[in-house]
């Protein structure tokens, strides 16, 4: 393995994961790099760096999203990388994806590809199965 092990990676996907679930922007950066690359995959603008533009993010994102339960599926170790699968269930409570949420319940996959560097993340990668949401989003109740 790299210079990080598996057992770090965890420590820190752990405690950045918990802060998401948690609605905690501040902890959820806090495991972060100064120079952090944060990239949502299709989403406008990305990828975006650095601690401020992932703190911003976050603080949006906790405004139109309440996550209730992240379930892990899968995980991956690499040299200096962990790939982690998720099976979310949340409340959109704004906007997700440019649609309105209207406090709709919804259920989807989500696949993190964290990268490493001097003991933190250094990279987030995120990919979101943007088909099922915007479905679960725009079905009539």
């Amino acid at each position: 393995m790299g210079t990080i092990t598996p057992a770090e990676m965890e420590v820190l996907i752990g405690s950045h994961m918990l802060a998401e679930e948690h609605g905690d922007p501040g902890e959820a950066v806090a495991s972060y790099t100064e120079d952090v690359e944060h990239d949502v995959v299709g989403f406008p603008g990305d990828p975006i760096r650095g601690i401020p533009a992932a703190l911003e993010r976050y603080e949006q994102l906790v405004k139109d999203l309440r996550v209730e339960r992240s379930e892990r599926t899968h995980t991956y170790y690499s040299d200096d990388a962990a790939t982690v699968e998720d099976l979310i269930t949340a409340v959109v409570t704004g906007d997700f994806m440019g649609i309105p949420g209207n406090d709709r319940r919804i259920t989807f996959r989500m696949l993190h590809v964290f990268e490493f560097k001097n003991g933190r993340i250094s990279r987030e990668n995120v990919w979101l199965d943007g088909a099922s949401i915007a479905t679960q989003l725009t079905a009539t109740p």
